[in-house]
């Protein structure tokens, strides 16, 4: 047993639903940086990881999507990078109840994308920050989330290990022609292979589409990577509404994927974009439907 797996039992497992969208109703404006609530407005933190909890979810994250200095320093808030990321860790290990487990969230650095180059030193410092902030707060498992290049994410992986907490990597599979490279073409095989080759405790798949897609994506991480794999869908695809996205999909539709992902290898499902506690309370009810069928 891996261990991942080994913190938690043996899966599959619910994890939570998107942070963004719960934050959004809460008052976020559209291009605030979130993670900064932790200092500013940490009871808001604290209701959104709550409400997950309540809804069933075995693991919660930490608004700390855009923690690392690279990410915040857009924003003039590089300098509370290790305030920002601890205070996250200890807010969601507040609310997690028994038997909850907390994974940090960390998200690339956004350079990669921007620039289509990595200043090796700057990202590794910047994910090194982060990572042991995260641990000082409590986290139980670092995860980098919605990544696309895999050079960036073998630096990642590096200046997280020396932690010592178990590392997933999951990576946002939304474009090619079947919607299974990420925008900066890695196929699930290459991401899967290169993780494997850094010893990281489970490889994975979130955001950039819906839950029909990500049953074969989940498959051919698991076959090329023989690892837990972390599924976490968005909502469908969202339609634009007075600027905003609008996710259609209900929790009930969601869940009814449970057992395709299931089957197809996830040791961990939740939902990203557009997800809710309401779509983890669905996931819970068709978990257990499925054990009792």
């Amino acid at each position: 047993m891996s261990r991942l797996l080994s913190v938690l039992g043996t899966g599959p497992v619910i994890t939570d639903g998107a942070w963004g969208t719960e934050f959004q109703k809460r008052g976020l404006a559209l291009g605030e940086p979130a993670d900064v609530w932790n200092l500013t407005r940490p009871a808001d933190v604290e209701a959104v990881a709550r409400s997950y909890v309540e809804a069933g979810s075995m693991v919660i994250l930490t608004n700390t999507f855009r923690g690392n200095p690279v990410a915040l320093s857009a924003h003039g808030q590089e300098d509370q990078a290790v305030a920002i990321n601890r205070r996250g860790a200890e807010l969601s290990k507040q609310q997690s109840a028994a038997g909850v487990r907390v994974f940090a969230s960390l998200g690339p650095t956004g350079k990669v994308m921007a620039t289509g180059e990595i200043d090796e030193q700057r990202v590794t410092d910047a994910f090194r920050t982060q990572a042991e902030a995260l641990a000082e707060g409590g986290a139980d498992v670092l995860l980098f989330e919605t990544f696309s290049d895999v050079e960036e994410a073998r630096l990642a992986v590096q200046a997280a290990k020396p932690t010592g907490l178990p590392i997933i990597v999951s990576f946002a599979f939304d474009s090619g022609r079947n919607k299974d490279r990420t925008v900066m073409g890695v196929t699930p095989e290459t991401a899967a292979r290169a993780m494997v080759e850094e010893g990281v405790d489970a490889i994975g798949a979130n955001c950039g589409a819906g839950p029909e897609s990500f049953a074969r994506i989940c498959r051919r991480l698991k076959d090329a990577s023989g690892l837990p794999v972390w599924i976490k869908p968005n909502a469908g695809m969202p339609t634009l509404e007075a600027g905003q996205a609008v996710y259609t999909m209900t929790p009930d539709a969601f869940a009814d994927y449970l057992p395709s992902l299931f089957e197809a290898g996830a040791s961990f499902l939740g939902g990203c974009c557009g997800t809710s506690p309401e779509f983890v309370r669905a996931l819970v009810r068709a978990a257990a439907s499925c054990a009792s069928s």
